[in-house]
């Protein structure tokens, strides 16, 4: 190796470029040695916020990997009509083989519609949209989704620790059909002032939907997304945020990386893409986290 790479691959240990190459090492061994404990009972978790571009996708899929490297079975519905879960979990948008759609329609049933990729996932695609129409004049449409889960599980106990939903960017029927399937929410917040406010109005949703058709969502969690330590914006929401939710705020912090872009436009999750990935161990350490977290400590 000449002098020079040998210059790169050892930075000075007082560079800026060194102390994070240092860090990261440490993360990589912590991360490595990090507890999943398994839950008593199927944790279903919606992630969910109306809010566009705030990693909501990115966070469902790469929790999913992350509970699943560590041990847990996990099912991950893709629940927007986009479909970016479902590629990320190695849908290759086959029409013909079904879609959350036809569960929610009562076409088909969940048995009938998980693949075996990368993930266990139930894929969703563009048909999903009518169902916002759709589901408002159905029998019990707000509660498709809940009880298409639990037929599923009366037939197949057991068969999961978590299931993750990826909420579509709305307050729609979709949305509240998670919620009222969900037994806990996981919110991704953008580190950016307008965030706040479309958490607000999303927290506004979910008392409703708590206190009127579904009294087991018990808990929500706040996860900060895109967070750069380098800017003030960046801290000065995440002490705004903290202040208000204090202890409903995860400790891990989601970097904005180069890797968690690129790994969408492989169809991977940044777990699998690149696993050393400062944006894979933030994962981990976030599905860590949420491992820990009591999801039967009811805090609305």
């Amino acid at each position: 190796m000449c002098q020079a790479n040998r210059a790169l691959d050892t930075p000075a240990l007082d560079t800026p470029i060194a102390n994070e190459v240092a860090e990261l090492r440490v993360r990589r061994r912590r991360a490595d040695a990090l507890p999943y404990p398994l839950p008593r009972s199927t944790r279903i978790i919606a992630v969910s916020n109306q809010k566009g571009g705030v990693g909501k996708t990115t966070t469902a899929v790469n929790v999913a990997a992350a509970l699943l490297k560590s041990g847990a079975r996990v099912l991950l519905i893709d629940f927007d009509p986009q479909g970016n879960a479902s590629m990320a979990a190695g849908s290759t948008n086959n029409p013909t083989s079904g879609s959350i759609y036809d569960a929610m329609l009562g076409t088909k049933d969940l048995d009938e519609l998980v693949r075996h990729d990368a993930l266990d996932y139930i894929p969703a695609n563009i048909s999903l949209s009518a169902a916002e129409l759709e589901l408002a004049g159905l029998p019990r449409g707000e509660f498709r989704l809940s009880d298409a889960l639990s037929e599923y599980f009366s037939s197949h106990p057991g068969s999961f620790h978590y299931v993750i939903i990826d909420c579509p960017p709305s307050l729609g029927m979709l949305t509240v059909n998670a919620l009222c399937a969900a037994t806990e929410l996981l919110i991704p917040v953008q580190c950016e002032y307008y965030s706040l406010e479309g958490l607000r109005q999303l927290l506004n949703t979910i008392g409703t939907v708590r206190s009127r058709l579904n009294s087991r969502l018990a808990t929500f969690n706040i996860v900060l997304t895109l967070f750069d330590s380098r800017t003030k914006l960046a801290s000065d929401v995440a002490s705004e945020v903290c202040k208000h939710f204090s202890n409903r705020v995860l400790a891990t912090r989601i970097p904005r990386t180069v890797r968690l872009a690129e790994a969408p436009g492989w169809g991977k999750t940044v777990i699998d893409f690149d696993g050393n990935s400062l944006g894979a161990i933030a994962y981990r350490e976030l599905a860590s986290e949420l491992a820990l977290r009591d999801p039967e400590k009811n805090d609305f």
